[in-house]
């Protein structure tokens, strides 16, 4: 295929060169009845391409298939048979590939480090969670992936599961052996989907982790937005092979997505899959090289440590490591990772990534350069010299494995839409949770819907919340009371 095409942006382009005249949505009809000081913020362009996909980007049959190309020319640069885009973001993309299978009542292995729209695809469809236990690290308190051997232990105890789900990269930046967990699922005759969310760049330069197509998955959800040049919201899901239909796909994509799919984030998606087949190779030897360099730099810090493979990979641990995700451990300076994050941005104008009790993140991408490369270290490194402003930190109660390992009693579902009551958090304990208590980033719930609270799991979300932890999914974010099923 000719990967010098963008049949979204060529279309958009003709549609400006014709100077067409919309009687169709969106209102503001290419930005004239739009305020001009919302104009002067976000610029005339994005109105005069913000058009109908139909009627519009192409005609009302859609006769030019301008989508249908976009995605074909994506499946071609990823090595994919079929790719469909997603404007409402990959939260959108992994609830379609669930769905495609597993339906209500039926069973679906997942691992327990998945994303909080993992959970809220159990809880749409009334899908049955097997859950497969992350790899936890005692020493640094951070789960890995599950490993290949705890899904094919959970394959043999149910063999009437419909498929697996397994999140790799996390927002970390570890993954797990794809390859032998799509061994282990295709052994059982069921598909392998992927929660790749964080991989988009995966495909395209080979000192990268292996992406999910190229390891045998049947699926792979990824979020353009997160680290490619997609917009925010933009995602792609990948298939392969003849375990899902490509129509089944698409139908519980139709189900759950907009009928009035952004041509901005469609542009963004096709434009981005153009710069990769292009010059995607040499775009991340500069940014692999970049990050060597940015490492190193901050590993020089004193009170500074940066996690690489030699901590986070092994037997127990991940089977690799995406070098792009920066994760600074922070605890030489006697603080949190939230501490840190909070100055950094007060005082330098830098957001990191992610941030726990004891770490916090930069995502570096094939867009930085030395300028920001510079900033980020200054930023790092002027906050261990002020460490003692951070200080006193509150102190997180992390529990240790067994107590983060919640029983399920109820289907997430049955416990989400059921009778529920608030209660004050120390009288939780013992009642099943009702809703998602979810520390937001990464938005791996600690809590979910028909799960049992224990004390433990409850007093680490409240002194998390103490010490900076966002909890933005609970009822109560404070998280000083609770969300439960009301009880008979």
């Amino acid at each position: 295929m000719d990967h010098s095409q963008a049949p979204v942006l060529e279309a958009l382009a003709a549609y400006h060169e014709e100077r067409q005249t919309p009687f169709t949505p969106p209102g503001h009809k290419q930005g004239r009845g739009a305020d001009p000081r919302v104009r002067a913020v976000l610029g005339d362009a994005v109105f005069r391409s913000d058009v109908l996909a139909t009627s519009g980007l192409d005609d009302r049959r859609s006769s030019r298939r301008v989508l249908e190309r976009a995605q074909e020319l994506m499946a071609d640069a990823v090595g994919a048979e079929h790719t469909f885009f997603s404007t409402c973001g990959s939260s959108l993309s992994v609830k379609a590939a669930m769905l495609s299978v597993a339906g209500p009542h039926e069973k679906l292995l997942v691992g327990r480090d998945a994303h909080k729209s993992v959970v809220s695809g159990l809880v749409l469809a009334g899908i049955v969670p097997v859950w497969v236990d992350p790899q936890w690290d005692a020493e640094r308190h951070l789960a890995h992936p599950p490993s290949a051997d705890a899904f094919r232990a959970a394959l043999a105890e149910h063999p009437d599961a419909r498929g697996a789900l397994v999140t790799t990269p996390t927002p970390y930046g570890t993954c797990s052996d794809l390859a032998a967990i799509a061994e282990a699922c295709h052994e059982h005759g069921v598909p392998l989907i992927v929660d790749e969310a964080w991989g988009a760049h995966l495909p395209f330069h080979p000192e990268l982790p292996t992406w999910a197509m190229d390891a045998g998955a049947d699926v792979c959800v990824t979020s353009v937005h997160k680290m490619g040049s997609g917009l925010e919201q933009g995602s792609v899901f990948h298939l392969q092979g003849d375990l899902i239909r490509p129509e089944v796909l698409k139908n519980r994509e139709d189900l759950l997505g907009t009928t009035s799919p952004s041509v901005l984030i469609y542009a963004g998606l096709d434009g981005w899959r153009r710069q990769m087949a292009e010059h995607g190779r040499a775009l991340f030897d500069d940014a692999l090289t970049l990050a060597k360099d940015v490492r190193t730099r901050i590993a020089a810090v004193e009170g500074l440590h940066v996690h690489g493979r030699e901590d986070f990979c092994g037997p127990g641990r991940a089977a690799d490591l995406d070098p792009l995700q920066v994760i600074v451990d922070v605890t030489g300076l006697g603080t949190t990772g939230y501490a840190v994050a909070d100055w950094i941005r007060e005082h330098h104008r830098v957001n990191l990534h992610l941030s726990d009790h004891r770490r916090s993140s930069a995502q570096l991408t094939h867009a930085d350069n030395p300028e920001t490369a510079d900033a980020l270290v200054e930023a790092l490194t002027d906050a261990a010299r002020h460490a003692d402003r951070l200080r006193p930190a509150p102190r997180v109660e992390v529990p240790d494995p067994a107590a983060l390992r919640l029983e399920q009693v109820l289907l997430p579902r049955d416990a989400f839409f059921g009778r529920t009551e608030q209660v004050p958090w120390q009288k939780a304990v013992g009642r099943v949770s009702a809703e998602m208590l979810t520390p937001y980033p990464p938005g791996i719930p600690a809590a979910l819907p028909g799960e049992r609270l224990n004390a433990e799991v409850l007093e680490y979300l409240r002194s998390g919340v103490e010490a900076g932890m966002v909890v933005p999914d609970a009822a109560d974010t404070e998280v000083t009371s609770i969300r439960v099923s009301t009880e008979d």
